[in-house]
């Protein structure tokens, strides 16, 4: 397996790994949703299936493109949360980080974008167009 594959299946797992914890323990994930968004449970459950998703799209050559821009757009959609989350100093359930952690965690959500685009593009170079020659 290249660098690219192993990079995508590691983020596949963490996906779906994260994914599956939105079911399993949601009141983490609950806490960090914005007041002003209604439903955070359910909210917190339909980010939980777009991370599986996304995930186990990732790992299929069929569907990863449309996983990582899935992927992406989700990244977009819950940093809200990451922020609010940074603002009002949300700590996890049995988990405490120094506030300044949780503002400094902010900037990496543009690296899980990169990396989800670049785990989620075609693996074979591009070939050039070719150039009609007229003689």
């Amino acid at each position: 397996m290249d660098k690219k594959g192993i990079a995508r299946a590691v983020l596949a797992v963490a996906m779906i790994g994260i994914g599956v914890m939105h079911f399993v323990r949601p009141e983490g994930f609950e806490r960090i949703v914005p007041k002003a968004l209604p439903a955070p449970l359910v909210l917190v459950y339909v980010s939980g299936v777009f991370e599986i998703l996304g995930g186990a799209g990732l790992l299929v050559a069929r569907t990863r493109k449309l996983a990582g821009l899935g992927l992406v757009l989700l990244y977009i959609a819950v940093f809200p949360a990451n922020i609010n989350m940074a603002m009002n100093d949300i700590q996890l359930p049995n988990v405490t980080v120094p506030a300044a952690f949780l503002w400094l965690r902010l900037p990496f959500q543009i690296l899980f974008i990169a990396w989800a685009w670049w785990c989620s593009r075609d693996d074979r170079p591009s070939a050039a167009p070719e150039i009609a020659r007229t003689t």
